[in-house]
């Protein structure tokens, strides 16, 4: 078969041209990507010869090999792993098949390339390799399989796949032609110092082939999470991270533990400082890896953590699980479900030690995976409890985050409910119209604008017996709140309602909006904006509607009720013309105007965008006349 030339795919291009520049002063991290690869390769193929012995019957001891060759200017690093298929390398090298990855690489390229962290999120991987690279030629051969494969790529656009004769027996072999700037990884005392740093605890040896053929090991070659915690060290457990994480940040927490008793296992888990890029991929996919007596099986068992905890990095090693199990019938499995409740059980309890005892460490931890946690509220009801209290907020009474004890113990007199407004932005929450006769009261409204927000206020209804309730809907009678004083303009405006003034303007209103709106009344939740609109007790939330409807989950929109503050000029002054016989088509034009401006404040669009602009410039046309 003659050789084939094929295409990046644009992500990647754009990735390789971003991690040559950006990484430049990390670039030793290349070899660790590689070395854990290589790792990751031998697992696969020592859990595949649990049912397949014969894949390693004739070299059954897994390593990893590293042979710098100074002369040509070659650095080679192999392994005796699975090795890949000729589709298994187009995919594997050419490709980056994960949901997310375009827009990760745009902000990326916004970026400007320049933040380790950011691009630590993503993770570079085989990529790595062009930091130090003018040529990488990949040659492998997939174990049990006869032809082996070569891929070579310059990393400028395209990459080349043809057969190889002289593949290895099984494994990969990765040949980088060095630039002239990276002559340092030639030498070995450097190679040995880079695995002593990032690869000590990789377990299974990584081999040194020095001048001569002499070799030497270089790393301890024994699975960390198996050793004592007294004998690791912070540096080995950030370093183990990066290995199963991929990641450049350090561990916000680390979890190492060894259950005994009815269940065996080790779990050595992390939690990240940076939010990973795909945390918010549908697959919904956690980043924890399932060993079998230190035999790898699967990091994809989804029964071993909840969704909602995916952001947990690291390893759970049982000693109970037979080596054997299928992939498929782990979910399923008793001791799997046992591990994971008491996977969560000790990750909440350290999040409630360091909402505790760091609350501003927690606050950083809530900004990243806040999110996520509370997809737990909605799913895990057995968890709820425990759950609520680790829950955090932006609101209108405080700066920074808040719990919901911290909300309750500051509710007014004769307030029975926790107040909330959910939408996109916490920014513009905090500036809606909705919240103004709150504000004006004193009344803390909590700030929802996580998508997951209106589904788990759904589905647990209240906080110590204090029921959750959106100050869009309803007709909130806000004047027993705050020991009953009511605001002077709240108290003129009813006498003004007694003596009939608005009700001719109310009137004329409805028979306006009959079409577009259930009903207009006047509102004691305004007092800066002139209308508002908000949902009747008996229909959705309007944010919860708009993401429902955006998602195609609802076909039409409930009628929403619009809300007039009598103490506004502009209302007083319509009201005035109604009272006055003003015609009856300026009232009109008013009352739509009005009903589209309260559209915008929620962030909809206005029905009809050229009736908006027609009576919006008669307006104007009149303003300047009387001028």
């Amino acid at each position: 078969m003659a050789a084939e030339t094929l295409a990046f795919q644009a992500e990647v291009s754009k990735l390789l041209d971003i991690v040559a520049r950006s990484l430049y002063s990390e670039r030793e991290i290349f070899l660790r990507e590689l070395i854990s690869n290589a790792s990751d390769a031998c697992d696969k193929l020592r859990y595949e010869s649990i049912t397949r012995p014969e894949l390693t019957a004739e070299d059954a001891e897994f390593r990893i090999v590293l042979r710098p060759d100074a002369k040509a200017k070659m650095l080679e690093i192999s392994d005796n792993g699975i090795g890949m298929a000729r589709d298994e390398l187009v995919e594997n090298l050419g490709t980056i098949a994960r949901s997310g990855t375009a827009a990760f690489v745009d902000r990326l390229a916004e970026d400007g390339g320049e933040s380790p962290s950011l691009i630590g999120q993503f993770g570079v991987g085989f990529y790595s390799a062009f930091m130090v690279a003018d040529e990488v030629r990949v040659t492998t051969r997939r174990a049990g399989e006869t032809q082996g494969w070569r891929w070579i790529s310059d990393g400028q656009g395209a990459f080349t796949v043809e057969e190889a004769e002289d593949a290895p027996v099984r494994g990969t072999s990765i040949r980088l032609k060095l630039r002239k700037d990276a002559k340092e990884f030639l030498e070995a005392d450097r190679l040995a110092g880079i695995v002593r740093r990032y690869s000590d605890h990789v377990a299974l040896p990584v081999v040194l082939v020095e001048d001569g053929g002499e070799e030497r090991v270089l790393n301890t070659a024994s699975a960390l999470w198996t050793r004592p915690k007294s004998e690791i060290t912070d540096e080995q457990y950030t370093e183990f991270y990066h290995h199963v994480g991929h990641g450049f940040d350090a561990p916000w927490l680390t979890l190492h533990n060894k259950a005994e008793g009815r269940i065996e296992y080790t779990s050595l888990l992390f939690v990240p400082s940076s939010r990973p890029f795909d945390l918010f991929d549908p697959a919904r996919r956690a980043g924890v890896k399932l060993y079998v007596r230190r035999i790898f099986i699967t990091d994809e068992c989804e029964g071993l953590v909840p969704g909602w905890l995916r952001f947990l990095r690291g390893v759970v090693d049982s000693e109970d699980l037979p080596l054997n199990i299928s992939r498929e019938t782990l979910q399923d499995n008793p001791v799997i479900a046992r591990i994971r409740n008491a996977l969560v059980k000790r990750v909440l309890g350290e999040l409630k030690k360091k909402a505790e005892k760091a609350p501003e460490d927690y606050a950083a931890f809530w900004e990243n995976f806040g999110g996520v946690l509370k997809e737990g509220l909605y799913e895990a009801g057995d968890q709820r409890e425990t759950l609520l209290p680790l829950a955090r907020f932006r609101s209108t009474a405080v700066e920074g985050l808040t719990g919901l004890g911290d909300y309750v113990s500051r509710m007014k007199e004769g307030q029975d409910a926790i107040f909330y407004i959910a939408g996109e932005e916490a920014d513009a929450l905090a500036r809606s119209p909705q919240v103004e006769g709150f504000r004006a009261r004193g009344v803390e409204v909590l700030l929802m604008a996580d998508p997951i927000d209106e589904f788990w206020i759904q589905a647990v209804g209240a906080f110590e017996d204090k029921p959750f309730r959106s100050v869009t809907r309803g007709d909130i009678d806000l004047s027993a709140l705050g020991g009953g004083e009511k605001p002077e303009a709240e108290t003129k405006a009813q006498e003004e309602t007694k003596d009939g003034k608005l009700d001719g303007l109310i009137a004329s209103f409805r028979l306006a909006l009959a079409d577009t709106v259930k009903d207009v009344r006047l509102s004691n939740r305004l007092t800066d904006s002139s209308v508002c609109l908000v949902a009747d007790d008996s229909d959705l939330d309007m944010h919860l509607e708009r993401m429902l409807k955006q998602h195609k989950q609802v076909d039409t929109t409930s009628k929403r009720i619009l809300e007039v503050n009598p103490d506004h000029a502009l209302i007083r002054a319509l009201a005035g013309k109604a009272a006055e016989g003003a015609a009856a088509d300026l009232v009109a034009e008013a009352a739509e105007l009005l009903l589209d401006q309260a559209r915008l404040a929620e962030g909809e669009p206005v029905r009809d965008a050229a009736a908006f602009g027609r009576r919006l410039a008669k307006v104007m046309e009149r303003s300047l006349a009387a001028g």
